[in-house]
């Protein structure tokens, strides 16, 4: 019996991480596209290059998944940075390195459309400013310009 209620739940909890989409919320950018999941995401990287940054990390469950016999969407973590930006970081607060790189997230919708979406830098930088002080409020600024052009460029 219990074993029975275990894959129940299982299966409606792989059912509802498919039906959920990524909801605006404070702080995040969130691009719904009409683009395949593949397509965004070699069309992130693409942005990321042309915008001097670099593919830092990659991380995403659903290959796992699949070997694991469980059908989830494609998704797929990556983190942005360059070291420019990491040693200027660096020298305002070294707690807020902790955040680099900061991440973009590629999700594939129920209808096989891929959304992308982000939390800001000036977002993700916020509670280290009493630290970093201006200079590291600039970055942000300057890293918010840089991470809407490369997810502008990587949604058309």
């Amino acid at each position: 019996m219990y074993r029975l209620f275990a894959l129940a739940v299982t299966c409606l909890w792989i059912t509802s991480a498919q039906a959920q989409s990524i909801a605006p919320r404070e702080g995040w950018v969130v691009i719904e596209t009409g683009k395949a999941h593949a397509t965004l995401l070699a069309d992130l990287k693409k942005a990321v290059k042309a915008n001097k940054m670099g593919v830092v990390t990659q991380a995403g469950p659903t290959g796992a998944a699949r070997n694991r016999g469980i059908a989830i969407p494609e998704n797929r973590v990556v983190g942005v940075f360059n070291n420019d930006f990491a040693v200027k970081v660096l020298a305002t607060s070294t707690a807020a390195m902790i955040e680099a790189p900061i991440r973009f997230y590629v999700t594939e919708e129920a209808d096989g459309t891929a959304t992308l979406s982000y939390k800001t830098p000036g977002f993700v930088f916020a509670p280290y400013l009493d630290e970093g002080g201006q200079a590291l409020a600039d970055l942000a600024v300057e890293l918010d310009a840089k991470f809407n052009a490369i997810a502008t460029a990587a949604s058309q």
